[in-house]
């Protein structure tokens, strides 16, 4: 008898043994579960949720609990996003993502102790840093003086040019711009989360941008918006442009924070962060302004001194603040940024070990009593640059030694310098083998 053809196409599988079938049938079968859509089933029979998921729910049930009565008190309910209704939402869609993130990033932030917000300042160390302060600061002025008078400088030049040109004064700002972003300022003081005005988001792209900056009052800002302004201005801004928004707008706004909360909100810290994507903005706009004005505080030196020590920064970048530190006239918050950069280990030009070498031997001269910070940062140098100093720079440095000690730290300067190869000799060496 002729073997039955198997039908082309089908996608059955090939028949099995009649042993292996008769093992199949006899063996016992897994049962559907029993769910709601089934008539007269009460939709819980065989559903259940294992032990581990159920405690994930429940922490998160109880975070977001936390987190709603931090905001808004026990018992009350979630505050609605507000949107930037204002001449229609932005087209970004990752604030919306962001926003989430952001708010568990500050939880775990916090929960690690890598949050450098939040510090504990030695009151003793604090007095040292204030004996090197200037003793007469400027007047503080606050962040609508010094935009105000930014911009009546520019206006003013910008209208001498024009009459020189054209003899027709400077057009002023159209009353429609005004309200609308009269309207970006009432959005921006009471931002929360969400999208922003795109009223708002083509500023840089406005030859007017300072003006219209100064409309919406940065000063009123929540620090959620401060934190979206940085991103937008330090993404679309040029160099030159973002250093005048971090120098007028972003560093006011965390100075004064720091000094009535003894702390630096978390948006704000973020946004820190955030400014280092343009870095010579970041130096130029608030770190040397800082150290320049002699006014900078031991509180405001560690916060954000540690947005230094967990970014990562290109060497020419650090280079350059390294000299321009080590140049300016010092001040006990120098010591914490010069300690920092320098652990980051890079590989410094000459000039830059020079010019360092020559910060630290202008105090042979000094009368007063150096903090603790000052010997932190000189250890820092012997042991990141000691063999790439020359032996007439390591036999002053010793000298110093001899002017400014400090029980522990010096003894451990003195072994660094002392038990290390120096540039000039390994130069010497290279040049004898050629």
């Amino acid at each position: 008898m002729p073997k039955a053809r198997r039908a082309r196409g089908s996608g059955a599988a090939p028949a099995l043994p009649l042993a292996e079938q008769i093992l199949q049938d006899a063996a016992p079968r897994a049962r559907a579960r029993r769910g709601a859509e089934e008539p007269g089933g009460d939709g819980g029979g065989d559903e259940f949720v294992d032990a581990r998921l159920s405690r994930r729910i429940l922490e998160q049930a109880r975070r977001q609990q936390e987190e709603l009565e931090a905001e808004h008190g026990p018992g009350a309910p979630a505050a609605p996003r507000q949107r930037g209704a204002l001449l229609g939402p932005g087209s970004d869609e990752d604030e919306d993502e962001e926003w989430p993130s952001l708010e568990k990033a500050a939880a775990a932030a916090g929960r690690s102790g890598d949050y450098g917000g939040e510090v504990e300042v030695d009151p003793e160390d604090e007095k040292a840093i204030e004996m090197f302060m200037n003793k007469n600061p400027p007047l503080r002025r606050t962040l609508a003086d010094i935009i105000m008078e930014k911009l009546t400088e520019k206006q003013t030049e910008v209208q001498t040019v024009l009459s020189e040109i054209s003899g027709c004064p400077m057009p002023q700002l159209d009353p429609r711009v005004l309200e609308v972003y009269r309207g970006v300022r009432e959005v921006l003081s009471k931002y929360r989360s969400g999208k922003l005005p795109k009223a708002f988001k083509i500023i840089p792209a406005l030859s007017n941008w300072e003006q219209i900056l100064y409309i919406t009052e940065p000063e009123t800002w929540t620090a959620a918006a401060m934190y979206q302004a940085t991103r937008i201005f330090s993404s679309n801004l040029k160099e030159r442009m973002a250093q005048r928004f971090y120098n007028l707008v972003l560093l006011p706004r965390i100075r004064d924070d720091i000094a009535e909360y003894k702390r630096l909100n978390f948006h704000l810290y973020m946004a820190l962060k955030k400014a280092l994507f343009k870095p010579a903005a970041w130096f130029k706009g608030i770190l040397i302004p800082l150290c320049e004005s002699g006014t900078c505080t031991l509180r405001e030196a560690i916060i954000i001194g540690s947005v230094l020590s967990k970014c990562s920064i290109p060497v020419l970048h650090s280079s350059a603040a390294l000299l321009k530190l080590a140049e300016m006239q010092y001040s006990g918050a120098n010591s914490i940024f010069l300690r920092l950069l320098i652990d980051k280990k890079y590989a410094l030009p000459f000039r830059v070990l020079d010019a360092l070498v020559f910060h630290f031997l202008a105090f042979r001269t000094e009368q007063r009593l150096l903090p603790v910070l000052w010997h932190q940062s000189f250890l820092a140098l012997a042991q990141r640059y000691k063999e790439d100093l020359s032996s007439e720079q390591k036999e002053a440095l010793l000298e110093l030694l001899k002017f400014h000690s400090h029980p522990q730290i010096s003894a451990e300067i003195r072994r660094e310098l002392m038990n290390s190869g120096t540039r000039d000799v390994e130069g010497e060496q290279v040049a004898a083998m050629e």
